[in-house]
């Protein structure tokens, strides 16, 4: 059986582009490596849902696939006005200093990883907004020097175990006075959750904003500038959809400012 393959047009959100809003790039891998026929499900669902909150909220975007053959220049993200990173297959263990094998491990694509963090640390030095979802959050902590927990040892909290489905709801809570809780408006959220990974050393310059019942870090930002990370999928369909907007409005509002 051949492995399943997610389009672009799959993804693509009905209708004309805003006129005139913020143009933002948005970095996924549509067909990273283990794909599987569910899993590239959730990859055309969230994928669509994520572009088409862009435009309700009047963002453009520039769709870059980096697991698309002829990646150009990382570093032309930065001529964008904001930088969404979405979820996807696990980052390389060697980016964050774990050189055996991850339990668990799926999708680990090098290549979309050294893109895509070369374009976070090119956006955040031209000082432009960064959002990342799930492992776009793993990426900006990386981005900034931090690391990984390669695979969360008690995972009920945060993804649905063997013969349930992957995605479940999982509370948050929020510091209060963070960029996070101004965004979504609460110090205790309910998310869809589907992770194994989670941060573990925070990276230079930024912090931990939320957190799980059981203490794993679910969010980080800096606070200085508009770099924010979430390791929960507000793009999922299934979610909140005023906590997607909230986070996203958030977002293009800062894209635009």
């Amino acid at each position: 059986m051949s492995a399943p393959v997610v389009h672009r047009r799959e993804v693509e959100p009905d209708g004309a582009p805003p006129a005139g809003g913020p143009r933002i790039a948005v970095l996924v891998s549509l067909n990273f490596p283990d794909l599987t026929e569910p899993v590239a499900d959730l990859v055309r669902r969230f994928t669509r849902t994520a572009l088409s909150t862009l435009h309700a909220v009047g963002a453009r975007y520039e769709l870059v696939d980096t697991s698309a053959d002829g990646l150009g220049d990382p570093a032309a993200s930065a001529a964008y006005d904001g930088l969404l990173l979405l979820g996807g297959g696990d980052v390389d263990g060697e980016l964050y200093g774990f050189g055996g094998p991850v339990p668990n491990s799926y999708g680990v694509d090098r290549r979309a990883d050294d893109h895509s963090i070369a374009a976070i640390r090119a956006v955040a030095a031209a000082q432009r907004p960064v959002f990342g979802i799930c492992r776009g959050s793993q990426l900006i902590n990386i981005a900034f020097g931090g690391t990984l927990v390669p695979d969360l040892e008690d995972y009920r909290l945060h993804r649905g175990g063997p013969g349930q489905p992957l995605f479940l709801d999982e509370k948050v809570s929020v510091a209060q006075d963070s960029r996070l809780a101004a965004l979504t408006g609460t110090g205790r959220l309910t998310v869809r959750s589907g992770h194994h990974q989670a941060v573990a050393a925070v990276g230079d310059g930024l912090v931990a904003v939320a957190h799980a019942d059981d203490g794993v870090i679910e969010a980080v930002e800096h606070p200085e500038r508009w770099v924010v990370g979430v390791q929960w999928h507000p793009e999922d369909p299934d979610g909140s959809a005023d906590h997607r907007l909230r986070l996203f409005d958030g977002f293009v509002a800062a894209c635009g400012a």
